[in-house]
């Protein structure tokens, strides 16, 4: 069994922790976070840190427990520094560019494909083959990176497509005379 509530998680300087009955928010430079707390998890705000405590020792406590402490530790981060997920698009033509608030992206159909940028996230083409989605919500970054990445999921015969950075595409043998 995961042992993640155990761990405190130390609020960085810049960072507004307020604590209403369950609900814990947080302000920083990147933006703000709320977050409401299972009601079998109690919290406990001091000395600059957060530390988590199940309510009891049922499962759903135990389990809320660990639970609760890696989305807030998550949000805390967010705020304090941005999460990036980086995209390659692999493939002869294929190119990206930021228009404007969409998404101009052609990955060999006979249109582009124009995706709306959420305002919560921020995105650049550091080149025409790589893209970053940036933003302090670490769930919604990665949602979209997802998202894009459905409109060519890599292929195992050429390896084409968008790709997460760091991503392994198992190659497979093509037919063979």
């Amino acid at each position: 069994m995961s042992r993640v509530g155990k761990h405190h998680i130390s609020i960085p300087a810049g960072v507004d922790v307020t604590v209403s009955d369950r609900l814990l928010s947080f302000k920083g430079k990147n933006g703000m976070f709320e977050f409401m707390v299972h009601e079998s998890v109690q919290t406990e705000v001091k000395d600059g840190r957060i530390a988590f405590l199940p309510v009891d020792s049922s499962k759903v406590a135990r389990s809320m427990w660990g639970t609760c402490r890696a989305v807030v530790a998550n949000g805390v981060k967010g705020i304090s520094e941005l999460f990036v997920k980086k995209l390659n698009l692999v493939g002869v033509g294929y190119k990206a560019s930021v228009q404007g608030k969409n998404l101009v992206m052609q990955l060999g159909f006979s249109h582009d494909i124009v995706v709306a940028i959420p305002d919560d996230l921020k995105i650049t083409c550091e080149t025409p083959t790589v893209l970053a989605v940036t933003g302090s919500n670490r769930q919604r970054v990665g949602e979209f990176a997802k998202q894009l990445q459905k409109y060519r999921k890599p292929e195992p015969y050429k390896g084409k497509g968008v790709l997460l950075e760091g991503q392994y595409v198992y190659r497979k043998e093509g037919k063979k005379k």
